[in-house]
């Protein structure tokens, strides 16, 4: 009982600053987005397809943050903290490399980019505007990542969320100084978060300077310690691809069905998000101490936190879920004010809440696997779990159900199909006990 009070306690003092930190990078986008508004339809027009782009990339690129906590956390684990800190410095050079690139591709590309989307002209200009200067900021948010991964690893969050909460509030000032102050308009908003950005690296980067004289580490990036890094996080890249895909093609049908659809998914999927944070908080602690436990070479304490996190995610899915279904009648009206769309949405809020508990099971399976260094299966199930999904999502569009129907099957599909099947094949996995083994062939070398 005693050693369950205490994994408890572990589970709640990394999952509550790591939801902190989550939910600071849709504020981020909040506060642009209410700023540039104020400004104008085609700024704010402008500012949707540049954030469209920006978080495909960054969502792409959180792999950064998931390839570097596994194995500074094994280390950890070992009681090697200076090898722990060196790798997690190796993660945060490729980060800055891969940031490097995609700023210089992409500050190139922007105007082709925001073509793709067919604007107006003069949403165009605001859109290209904000997304040329934006790319530079593309470095730091990986870094910022990378950072985040190793300092989890070394199972703190409560500094990632200090630095998070003061990018926000530096964010916010100078975005209302540089838009409005200056008169810089939405440029403005772009300059104010990319130095907010680099600010945070600039705070991260005396964070992790410390603990490397503190514990000796190595500054100097290391190629071995960098290609070891760069496989696990191909593998979590690959995985990451197969559920925006998901998502993709989730959207495609929903077009499909009908702009009223289109809508209403909009509000089902944003409420399933905000719900995602907190059962990705859940994640990211099994991913962090599975890392220590497993380093530690304690398989009865990977097992106790593993039940003991699926234990977590399940109860708390379901507390959402019972949240949910019990607005689901008014969270239509509150996100669009439109009693038909609330009325349209509500069977499909129910269907979505009765598919929270596995949902939270799923997330802490993602954190268990991730902190086991499994990345290699992850990504090949991540492609087979679209194989049930595909053949449903075809059907749903080929049937063209019109109305709350249609959009009660598409929750289905997602939120039951899709799901379901991560779940098996997350589920099979830790049955058996190679996934504890897996990060010891991708971990990158500490010397």
């Amino acid at each position: 009982m005693t050693r369950t009070r205490t994994l408890n306690r572990d589970i709640l003092r990394l999952a509550v600053p790591a939801l902190g930190s989550l939910v600071a990078e849709p504020l981020f986008l909040m506060v642009d987005a209410a700023l540039v508004g104020h400004l104008g339809l085609a700024p704010l027009a402008g500012l949707g397809i540049a954030s469209a782009v920006l978080s495909t990339i960054v969502g792409l690129m959180v792999f950064l943050a998931y390839a570097t906590t596994p194995g500074v956390a094994r280390r950890f684990g070992a009681g090697d903290t200076r090898g722990a800190v060196s790798v997690g410095i190796d993660g945060m050079w490729l980060a800055l490399g891969l940031g490097a690139v995609l700023a210089i591709a992409g500050s190139f590309s922007a105007p082709t980019l925001v073509a793709a989307f067919g604007p107006t002209p003069e949403v165009t200009a605001q859109a290209t505007t904000y997304l040329g200067l934006s790319m530079w900021g593309l470095p730091a948010m990986l870094v910022v990542f990378a950072a985040t991964g190793l300092l989890r690893g070394l199972q703190d969050t409560v500094v990632p969320l200090w630095i998070a909460g003061l990018g926000f509030l530096a964010n916010a000032a100078l975005n209302a100084l540089f838009i409005y102050g200056l008169g810089w308009g939405i440029a403005g908003s772009a300059a104010g978060t990319l130095a907010a950005q680099w600010g945070m690296v600039a705070a991260y980067v005396v964070v992790v300077g410390r603990l490397a004289r503190r514990h000796d580490a190595r500054l100097r990036p290391q190629r071995d310690g960098i290609r070891g890094s760069a496989r696990a996080g191909g593998w979590l890249f690959l995985r990451t691809v197969s559920l925006r895909l998901a998502l993709l093609l989730t959207v495609a049908v929903a077009t499909g069905l009908g702009t009223h659809e289109l809508a209403g998914w909009q509000v089902v999927f944003t409420i399933s998000s905000t719900a995602a944070y907190a059962l990705d908080a859940l994640a990211i602690a099994a991913q962090a101490l599975i890392g220590k436990h497993l380093g530690a070479r304690d398989p009865d304490a990977v097992r106790h936190v593993l039940h003991r996190t699926l234990a977590w995610g399940g109860w708390f899915g379901l507390a959402l879920g019972v949240v949910v279904a019990a607005l689901s009648g008014v969270l239509g009206l509150a996100f669009t004010g439109d009693p038909a769309l609330a009325s349209l949405i509500q069977p499909a809020l129910i269907l979505m809440a009765i598919g929270m508990p596995l949902a939270g099971l799923v997330y802490v399976l993602d954190g268990v696997l991730m902190g086991a260094g499994d990345a290699r299966y992850l990504a090949v199930v991540g492609v087979l779990n679209l194989v049930p999904f595909l053949p449903v999502l075809w059907l749903v569009s080929w049937l063209v159900p019109a109305g709350a129907t249609g959009l009660a099957w598409l929750t289905v599909a997602f939120f039951g199909v899709y799901m379901a099947a991560r779940g098996v094949t997350l589920g099979a996995r830790v049955r058996g006990s190679r996934w504890m083994t897996a990060g010891e062939r991708i971990a990158p070398p500490a010397s």
